[in-house]
């Protein structure tokens, strides 16, 4: 099957899928999408194992899938356009008002969660008789401790939250993404197996020892916000000159393709560079260098772009339940790993937003009562944390940490994305 064959199926399946949960489920539509496309691949498992025609048809849609490199999807495709796109109708103002709390979250939550739930699954696969080592646990904590802003961003603005409370989670979404990517990437330099592939990634000799671990964070972190600010005021000033909401358009395109392909080019961290163009054009830009007719042709064409990019990833979360493998001889104990790693990576970002949280309020900063619990439980996992793992080097450790990331994502996505207004309503109350 060819690249566009293959585009055009996930595109009719996402169509279909996405018609099916409006008629049936009533699901917000990513969220719908995925649930359709999990029940799909369960339905198809199960018949698959049972009738030798259902095995046949199991076979071919298993080999159709596998040639979706999700990984390379995700992390150099869709993520550039879907960060742009969340950070283009992000409020700067408010972030800007809450920047303390957002960089805490950001940064020491995360490095935080990242110890918290790396510490935790060394201890529970010990505990359940699966030699993992520390640094592949840590690998785990690092890729499933970002919380997904392609998913926050959906859900945040229909769960009703306070104004305070929104912006600080989407905050926080927007910029430990790029942050938990960086920190991935860093640790997973360390492992033997994939050190040649990480030091062609950073462009240098790697990161081994602590000065060259410090470096590939400055450059990374630190490159990328620089060349954001940087790409983000050259095309401010572009379209300061137009009054053409077409080619204006087009601008915002090329600097979110463009942009995000120079930025990995250069060795930087695109994610962050895409959120850093996405809230000065949507801010600044919006403001001081569109017509009122452009922003409105501009919020139509990204918010467009926005859903059909979101179905497509949701659709290919839910059908990766079909090539996921199941974890070699540790299958009975590895099934039940990724069951206990959902109140792990829970209770480690509990611990790892209560205590910025607590210090921010003995410094007299004000938060909504019951913060920390809406908090942690908007902390949705997405297709960034199920891609970092398929990034992991092949053997039996990938598979484990695979089948335990896509049970938290999916139950961040299912449980916690259907229920998080509950939550708000009922912390509110």
């Amino acid at each position: 099957m060819t690249d566009f064959q293959l585009a055009a199926l996930l595109i009719s399946l996402a169509a279909l899928f996405g018609y099916l949960n409006h008629r049936l489920l009533r699901l917000p539509q990513t969220i719908g999408v995925m649930a359709v496309a999990l029940i799909a691949s369960l339905a198809l498992l199960i018949f698959g194992a049972a009738t030798a025609t259902a095995t046949g048809v199991l076979s071919t849609l298993q080999g159709l899938f596998r040639q979706v490199d999700l990984r390379h999807l995700v992390l150099d495709v869709l993520l550039g356009f879907l960060l742009f796109a969340g950070a283009l109708h992000v409020n700067l103002d408010d972030l800007l008002d809450r920047r303390l709390a957002i960089t805490s979250f950001a940064t020491v939550s995360l490095l935080l969660s990242t110890l918290l739930v790396g510490s935790a699954a060394y201890l529970l696969l010990g505990a359940l008789g699966i030699p993992l080592g520390f640094l592949y646990c840590l690998l785990f904590g690092a890729l499933i401790s970002p919380t997904d802003p392609v998913a926050v961003l959906g859900v945040m603005r229909r769960a009703g939250a306070p104004r305070s409370l929104e912006a600080k989670v989407i905050g926080e979404s927007l910029f430990n993404d790029g942050l938990g990517v960086v920190i991935f990437l860093t640790l997973l330099s360390l492992v033997p197996v994939h050190q040649e592939a990480a030091a062609a990634h950073a462009g240098s000799g790697g990161t081994a020892g602590v000065g060259g671990i410090a470096l590939f964070l400055l450059r990374e972190a630190g490159g990328g916000l620089a060349f954001g600010l940087a790409a983000g005021a050259l095309g401010y000033l572009v379209l300061r000159t137009l009054n053409d909401h077409r080619l204006e358009i087009l601008i915002t395109l090329a600097l979110a393709a463009g942009g995000y392909a120079l930025a990995a080019a250069l060795h930087v961290s695109a994610p962050l560079a895409m959120v850093v163009i996405g809230l000065l054009i949507g801010n600044h830009g919006r403001r001081l260098a569109m017509s009122a007719a452009t922003r409105e042709h501009l919020d139509t064409f990204w918010e467009l772009v926005d859903e059909i990019l979101n179905a497509v990833l949701f659709l290919l979360i839910g059908l990766e339940l079909l090539l996921l493998p199941l974890p070699g001889p540790w299958s009975v104990a590895g099934l039940a790993a990724a069951l206990l790693a959902v109140p792990v990576v829970l209770g480690s970002r509990w611990v790892g937003i209560g205590l910025p949280v607590t210090l921010l309020r003995l410094a007299g900063r004000a938060f909504t009562p019951r913060a920390v619990r809406v908090i942690t439980w908007a902390g949705l996992r997405g297709g960034i944390s199920v891609a970092l793992a398929l990034s992991l080097p092949s053997g039996e450790e990938r598979a484990l940490l695979l089948l335990m990331t896509y049970v938290v994502v999916v139950f961040s996505i299912l449980v916690q994305g259907l229920t998080l207004g509950r939550v708000i309503r009922n912390a509110a109350g």
